[in-house]
């Protein structure tokens, strides 16, 4: 297990660089699990993008269809890949546990699928 430090309290990740406690996530952890990921910062449609996946996420107990995200935050059928080229960064940056199961595979470095695995 490991620790980020944001907004002056300190947030527990697991060795794969998930959110132990869902409940710690907030717009300040999103940016910090961001900059572990390698993103300097979340512009609005990436916010977008992990907000959704996170209230699906609530709602349904479930990875949602990628294209289905873009749908209904009314961008192009591929953004999830596009802003985040790993759509399971995205699923890290929402604070959400490491789904059991499946995996992302890439393609051709660009653009991934998802498989079960496991």
């Amino acid at each position: 297990m490991d620790n980020i430090q944001c907004a002056g309290k300190t947030v527990a990740v697991d060795t794969d660089g998930f959110l132990v406690d869902q409940n710690d996530w907030d717009e300040d952890v999103a940016m910090a699990l961001a900059r572990r990921e390698g993103f300097d910062d979340l512009d609005r449609e990436q916010f977008e993008i992990v907000q959704f996946m996170r209230n699906y996420y609530q709602k349904f107990h479930a990875f949602p269809i990628l294209s289905y995200v873009c749908k209904n935050i009314h961008e192009p059928k591929n953004c999830v890949n596009e802003e985040f080229i790993n759509p399971m960064k995205a699923w890290k940056i929402a604070g959400l546990p490491k789904p059991d199961g499946i995996e992302f595979v890439a393609l051709d470095g660009k653009h991934y699928i998802m498989q079960e695995c496991c």
